[in-house]
């Protein structure tokens, strides 16, 4: 049974004040913090900040708090006898729970991309106090690497403080069903069935689906705790119909656990990979890779939106443009949104909310944090054919340590899961490394000093240096890189073209986000007499950025061996200095206010 715990919460933060917030939600959202002074800027205009200026390298939030937050309510709630009881928040910063004062304990390893749990089993009376302590600090936490990261920048999502997504109580039997993920693979499934049993209990654990030739049924003791069990090779129907590239087909999985609720999920029969020529491969058919990079840019509200309705018309938008497959630049989407791109065919590639240029995962609390949200990530999302390949952030400059330390996250996600692929990092020492062998693909703009993409951020590449023609291509790139590394390779944020502000986009800011940067380049725009013919400006630009875009997807269609391109963006990109470097504006799904 599941009872939502959202509504009218009281919200104290640290000036003392204690306010009325409506959860789920964001302090943002519901109006409280204070004036933003232009803190984890990507790139600081410190004068004029100190100044009281406005904040002009990125969009400046209305609201803004760092640190803890609490939101307290007092709850009546009447747990059936024998049953357990769990609070749930699908998305949230660091967050502690306090019953009547006591501190919870997770039930699950919380991380900021995976939902957290709490058990109040043997707690729970009738009627408490409930406190949630969220805090966006990151105690305890590599605070740098994720605040720099998409997942925390305000450069794009912002460093919200809250709660999303689902927030409920929910019961379960003495001994339940806590997990069932579903491993297509070569004509098979393996099913992994997560027990969790208040006493040592024993009986049967039967799974069928319309896709399997069977049922099939197991005997099975578990002492108390959680226990994994495992079904291996269940044979497919020869007929079972493929998830693959556009095309969202889906089965359900029923698990029983005998005397308990059944559970059912959705799964899709897809096997991707890596064909003997080294490129990619989706049901054994190579295909060229055209993606998009996600940075969270949902200006209106500050934070990804959390339904699959609206995941549904972001990802169809993308598809109009031809994209099959989205790049979550530095973080993870919430389940809808995975739960859409299996609906439609669309791929999926998150990353660790870690983008860390100097020293990743050397220290401690680094290491164990991304092995703990590595770990949450991979069993949470399971189950969603879209989900094909995950890297451990972007950009990732370390030591040896480090680099021993990625290794041994690799190993990790393979003993986990072997449906899918993991690099060490999207563009790690920026290409000039070369290719990491452990890792099962290699995605970058350069390899040492050989270009995978048209133009690079010195302005280098021959869309800048040389005449437009019908024969470029990084052939020579690939063949070099082919000496030392077989597995597959995709170029890293092509494009970035810039196109000018489309201001008529800044009356529809309505959420939690002030244009004043766009407003400042107006008022430029304004002074030099060019408005009239600002509208010019920008249809040049973007017709300008469209035949650069050309070039560059027609020029890696002509190279050997080369699995596709990921795109950075079609959206703009508000932050980072404004970089608008999208022909969608950043408003373009602006129904998702707050």
């Amino acid at each position: 049974m599941l009872y939502s715990l959202a509504g009218e919460w009281q919200a104290s933060i640290e000036n003392g004040a204690c306010v009325p917030i409506h959860l789920p939600g964001t302090l943002d959202e519901n109006r409280i913090g204070g004036r933003d002074a232009g803190q984890n800027q990507w790139s600081p205009d410190g004068v004029q900040i100190k100044k009281g200026g406005p904040i002009l390298t990125r969009l400046t939030r209305r609201y803004t708090y760092e640190g803890e937050a609490r939101f307290s309510r007092r709850i009546r709630f009447r747990l059936p006898a024998g049953e357990r009881l769990f609070l749930e928040a699908e998305r949230a910063r660091c967050l502690r729970l306090l019953l009547d004062g006591e501190e919870i304990p997770d039930f699950l390893p919380p991380t900021i991309s995976t939902p957290h749990v709490f058990e109040l089993t043997g707690r729970w009376r009738g009627e408490h106090e409930i406190t949630l302590l969220s805090d966006n600090s990151y105690p305890g936490l590599p605070r740098d690497a994720i605040v720099y990261s998409s997942a925390a920048t305000d450069e794009t999502q912002t460093n919200w403080n809250g709660v999303l997504g689902y927030f409920r109580l929910r019961t379960e039997k003495a001994v339940f069903l806590e997990s069932v993920r579903v491993y297509p693979a070569g004509g098979q499934l393996t099913v992994k069935a997560d027990i969790c049993a208040a006493y040592p209990w024993s009986g049967e654990l039967s799974v069928c689906s319309e896709s399997l030739k069977d049922a099939a049924c197991l005997p099975v003791s578990v002492s108390e705790g959680r226990t994994e069990i495992v079904l291996k090779n269940l044979p497919l129907r020869e007929d079972a119909a493929r998830w693959d590239e556009y095309e969202g087909r889906l089965y359900s999985l029923c698990a029983l656990l005998e005397g308990t609720e059944e559970k059912t999920v959705l799964f899709g029969i897809r096997d991707f990979g890596a064909n003997r020529e080294g490129r990619l491969a989706l049901n054994g058919r190579a295909f060229f890779l055209r993606g998009e990079a996600n940075c969270a840019e949902f200006p209106e509200t500050g934070h990804p939106p959390m339904s699959v309705e609206e995941w549904t018309e972001i990802l169809e938008t993308y598809r109009s443009y031809g994209v099959n497959c989205m790049r979550f630049h530095s973080h993870c989407p919430p389940e809808a949104a995975f739960s859409a791109a299996d609906q439609l065919g669309i791929l999926m590639q998150p990353e660790l909310s870690h983008w860390n240029p100097t020293d990743a995962f050397e220290s401690d609390e680094s290491f164990s944090y991304y092995r703990t949200e590595l770990t949450g990530i991979l069993r949470q999302l399971a189950n969603h054919p879209s989900f094909v390949m995950l890297t451990f952030g972007n950009e990732l400059i370390a030591s040896g340590k480090g680099h021993r330390r990625m290794d041994a996250l690799l190993k990790t996600a393979h003993s986990l899961d072997t449906t899918r692929l993991y690099a060490n990092g999207s563009n790690t020492h920026y290409g000039q490394l070369g290719c990491d062998e452990q890792s099962d693909f290699y995605t970058s703009n350069r390899w040492h000093e050989q270009y995978l993409r048209g133009t690079d951020s010195n302005m280098r590449g021959h869309i800048n240096e040389a005449y437009p023609s019908a024969a470029a291509n990084y052939n020579e790139a690939m063949e070099s890189l082919r000496e030392s590394y077989a597995k597959p390779v995709f170029s890293f944020e092509v494009g970035q073209f810039e196109v000018l502000p489309d201001f008529k986009e800044l009356q529809e800011f309505k959420g939690i986000s002030d244009p004043a940067n766009l407003r400042h380049i107006r008022e430029q725009v304004k002074k030099k007499g060019l408005l009239p013919l600002w509208e010019k400006y920008v249809e040049a630009t973007g017709e300008l950025s469209r035949i650069g875009y050309r070039e560059e997807v027609e020029a890696a269609m002509r190279t050997k061996q080369l699995s596709g391109i990921s795109l950075l963006g079609l959206q703009d990109f508000p932050g980072q200095g404004t970089a608008l470097v999208g022909m969608l504006n950043s408003l373009t799904f602006p129904t998702f206010a707050g």
